[in-house]
């Protein structure tokens, strides 16, 4: 293609037992978004996030938005240029920001693909019709040291890790009805007072990913009524799509399953609910960038309870997940995400391809990823692994062994053909089950390590209330930390799932079911 070369990490594969079937319509409106190159050295941003987090607490110093955007923003020339090329072919500039590196760009179909050529095809599979995209995009020369990223040309949905929900009669929790967040505070230890002032969130924000569903804020009056915790306060931000309740309860009821955790257990902080639409990486990577750069809201805490299986075939989205949560830890801004609810599948059993994988973005290295635990008969932590569900877990083939993990004893993939050795999924891990929730008008119990990561993000925004200042990027902290006791080592169980997929088996130490095992809140205050 003359005048044009391929973007590097660009190379894309259709998804397992997807077809081809009709050509794409090239008068369809479109947007995609352009990630551009950084003024400053991004590796040299990541070693000194690292060292950071060695430090102790009260001597770290992180970055601020004004800062971050001026040492490792993009040059206004660089996005004029990009621009430019795309005004030639009619596509136009929606916005533009130095800060996030990015350019989102309008047109049709047919023009965008003048402009950035690729091999589009819409494809079917057993979770519906898609616009895929399968080799390399291409990048005019000029641009080619420029541009870092493409996004928006796959509408391929990303996987909830739904909790599964079963109708309860109204009347509150308790028993089968399952039970509130708070209750999972107190067995885990959660703080509930620092120098006499009560741990509730109070200062901080809380940031939820969704990328599906609604809230109804009258289902929230009831349920926070229900279960005696004053109501939070609750902003809905669009980031593409926004707040539409659908009337699904298993749609609704992962947006809802998510406050509902934050607020009975912070309700005195500000939840705000990114609500990105569900195609491809493009929808999920706006609504996290939206969290991390917005300067009003400042969320010190992100919660993400979505995911897929990792896929090195979609390198170049595997960067631009890992480039912000660069930029959430250069702010402090810690980022919690649940491992999975279908054990070393990683999906459905009805779509499942047969392989083994970790999730995605659970996997990548600067966040701290939250397995699942279920209470035995004895009142003892064992794997959650019940019906088909099992917590997510496994090493990585992407994402090599951080430092943090080197003296984990992390153990071999199972996964034969891969490399042996890479990132342990998860990190902690907390109850994956029991949980009384409230969605469309019906009293549910919900599970899975969806409720995990709100669980942990709402624990976290106790720990920056009572350190009055973020605690950010923590994974180095626990691994350092975990023989002073704040961790609780699960032995028992496997996040195989029968009759599919094998599994990892627990056991002392680090396992890939409930990673280090589960936490101690007052532990983890105090040697913070």
């Amino acid at each position: 293609m003359l005048g044009y070369v391929p973007l590097g990490y660009s190379n894309s594969e259709l998804q397992s037992d997807s077809l081809p079937s009709d050509p794409v319509d090239r008068s369809e409106i479109t947007i995609i978004t352009i990630r551009v190159r950084s003024v400053g050295d991004i590796r040299a941003l990541e070693q000194k996030v690292y060292e950071l987090s060695k430090e102790k607490l009260e001597d770290r110093t992180f970055l601020t938005h004004e800062q971050l955007a001026e040492q490792y923003g993009a040059s206004a020339q660089d996005l004029d240029l990009v621009e430019q090329h795309a005004q030639k072919h009619s596509v136009s500039a929606l916005r533009r920001s130095a800060a996030e590196r990015s350019i989102v760009l309008k047109g049709t179909l047919g023009n965008l693909l003048d402009a950035f050529p690729a091999e589009v095809v819409m494809c079917g599979h057993s979770t519906g019709t898609y616009r895929a995209r399968r080799g390399e995009i291409y990048v005019p020369l000029g641009l080619d040291n420029i541009i870092i990223g493409i996004f928006g040309y796959d509408t391929r949905p990303n996987l909830r890790h739904g909790s599964r929900q079963q109708a309860m009669a109204v009347g509150g929790p308790g028993r089968r009805k399952g039970v509130a967040a708070y209750e999972y505070a107190k067995r885990y230890n959660f703080p509930t007072t620092a120098n006499g002032v009560p741990l509730d969130g109070s200062g901080q924000t809380i940031a939820l990913i969704e990328l599906d569903g609604g809230f109804r804020m009258s289902d929230l009056e009831i349920y926070f009524k229900e279960i005696d915790v004053p109501l939070p306060s609750i902003v809905a931000v669009d980031v593409g799509l926004g707040n539409v309740p659908s009337g699904n309860a298993y749609v609704d009821g992962e947006v809802m399953l998510d406050i509902e955790v934050a607020g009975a257990v912070a309700p005195k902080a500000d939840i705000a609910v990114y609500f990105g639409p569900n195609i491809g990486s493009q929808g999920f990577i706006a609504a996290i960038r939206a969290a991390i750069y917005d300067t009003q809201r400042k969320p010190s805490v992100i919660s993400i309870s979505w995911g897929i299986p990792e896929d090195p075939a979609n390198q170049q989205a595997m960067n631009e997940f890992h480039q912000l949560f660069l930029d959430a830890a250069a702010l402090g801004i810690t980022v919690c995400v649940a491992s999975g609810d279908y054990g070393t599948a990683d999906m459905p059993p009805d779509i499942w391809d047969g392989h083994i994988h970790v999730d995605h973005p659970a996997a990548d290295p600067l966040v701290l990823s939250c397995g699942g635990t279920q209470i035995d008969e004895h009142g003892n932590d064992i794997v959650w692994n019940r019906g088909g569900s099992a917590s997510g877990g496994g090493i990585s083939k992407i994402f090599p062994v951080p430092d943090y993990q080197l003296g984990a004893n992390l153990p071999a993939s199972i996964d034969k053909g891969e490399p042996s050795h890479g990132r342990g999924v998860p990190d902690i891990a907390m109850c994956a089950t029991n949980y009384f929730t409230r969605t469309d008008g019906k009293e549910e119990v919900s599970s899975g390590t969806s409720a995990v990561a709100p669980l942990m993000a709402a624990l976290v925004a106790r720990l920056n209330q009572a350190k009055k200042k973020n605690v950010g990027f923590m994974n180095p902290f626990f691994y350092a930390n975990a023989h002073k006791g704040i961790v609780h080592d699960v032995t028992v169980g496997d996040n195989a799932i029968p009759g599919k997929s094998p599994g990892y088996k627990a056991g002392p130490g680090w396992n890939a079911c409930t990673g280090l095992g589960t936490i101690d809140g007052m532990a983890i205050l105090k040697n913070l």
